[in-house]
Order: structure tokens, then C-alpha cells, then sequence
């Protein structure tokens, strides 16, 4: 029988930290949730109360889905298609945290509320496509073609924009801290309202650039 004091003691010391994967689909997560004992998180996330990685890679092979962990410095995710992108997209999947979309054609689309944080979207084409709204929190964008694009009250945070081609690009109200846009192509960007602290704007381009 214990006694109070290791009863105290057990009861002082924190609690193992949880584990916070992400999948390639909200329906992977569902499922692994399932499988792996984890809450879901309505997204493409799930909780586990531990790690157990043979066991997770065990779910993730039956589902032949990809995961990653929360934050990892490379996520392993493949390569999201264009047009699996749009499949997702319409039946109104909109969490596409961690996609890798390097080089990807996507402009003159219309994806207003995309969660795509951490994506990688380097030397991507986005020109012309609504973005509206979007969440693009830690993506990497450098050299990305966003000219035109719509970013209207978009969260742009802590983003790499470096040497990115937003020329006439509606940033209205958008949130840019933190975001580095050295040498990019700001021409005629409109930012009326945008939230501009700690943005790197290093040899930008700001000609014609509107701010009030």
C-alpha cells in the first residue's frame, strides 16, 4: 500500500507530455485516433497519450496514409497532388497543414480559408488565386509567384516570402508579422490595414506599394 508521501509525490509530478501527429487527410486522423486509443481533433490531427512509434507507423500502413509529428523540423508528408488538392478542397476539406506543394501550378483557383500552415509551397504558382482569408502560418514561399494573388485578411505569421513575386497583390488587412519578404516584388501591392510588425522587407520591392 502506498504511502501518503508517494501518494504526494506522484500526485506533484507532471504529466507525460502527449503526442500531436498530423496525417494527410482528415479521414486518417479519424481513423488513427480509432486505431491508436487518441482523440481526433475534428481536423487532420489527433492526440495520443503516448508515443509509440512502431505502433503508430503499424495504423499508418494499414490506412496507407503519410503522418508526421507536430512540428517537425521535415515533416515526411508526400507530395500533395493539385488535383487531389481540389478533390479535398470541394468536398470541404480546407486543413492541409504541413502539404507539400513545391512548384505546384495553382493560380486562378479559388481556395478562400485553405489552412495551410507550414506548407511548402517554394516556387509555387499562386498568381491570381483567391486566397481570402486563408491561414498561412509558417509556410515556406520562397520565390513563389503570388502577383495578383487575393490575401484579403489572410494570417501570413512568421511565413518565408523571401524573394516572392507579390506584385498587385491584395493584402488587405492581412497579418504579415514576422513574415520575411526580402527582395520581394511588392509593386502596387495594396496593404491598407495589414499588420506589418517585425516584417523583414530587406531590398523589397515597394514601388507603387499602398499602405493607408
Amino acid at each position: 500500500m502506498k504511502n501518503k508521501s508517494s501518494i504526494a509525490l506522484m500526485n506533484w509530478l507532471p504529466p507525460k507530455p502527449e503526442t500531436v501527429l498530423l496525417c494527410d487527410s482528415i479521414a486518417a486522423a479519424s481513423e488513427m485516433a480509432f486505431m491508436l486509443g487518441g482523440e481526433w481533433d475534428g481536423c487532420n490531427s489527433l492526440v495520443l497519450p503516448k508515443s509509440d512509434k512502431v505502433a503508430i507507423e503499424t495504423a499508418a500502413s494499414l490506412l496507407e496514409t503519410s503522418w508526421c509529428y507536430q512540428k517537425a523540423a521535415e515533416p515526411v508528408l508526400t507530395r500533395l497532388g493539385v488535383d487531389e488538392l481540389l478533390r479535398r478542397y470541394a468536398a470541404g476539406d480546407r486543413y492541409f497543414v504541413n502539404a507539400n506543394l513545391r512548384c505546384a501550378q495553382l493560380s486562378q483557383l479559388c481556395l478562400e480559408n485553405i489552412d495551410l500552415s507550414y506548407a511548402k509551397l517554394n516556387l509555387a504558382d499562386l498568381s491570381g488565386t483567391n486566397l481570402n482569408k486563408a491561414i498561412l502560418a509558417a509556410a515556406q514561399m520562397q520565390s513563389a509567384n503570388l502577383s495578383g494573388c487575393k490575401l484579403h485578411k489572410s494570417q501570413i505569421v512568421r511565413a518565408n516570402l523571401a524573394g516572392a513575386n507579390l506584385s498587385n497583390a491584395n493584402l488587405r488587412g492581412a497579418d504579415l508579422t514576422n513574415v520575411d519578404l526580402s527582395n520581394a516584388d511588392l509593386t502596387n501591392a495594396d496593404l491598407r490595414g495589414a499588420t506589418l510588425g517585425k516584417v523583414d522587407l530587406k531590398k523589397a520591392c515597394l514601388d507603387g506599394a499602398i499602405f493607408e
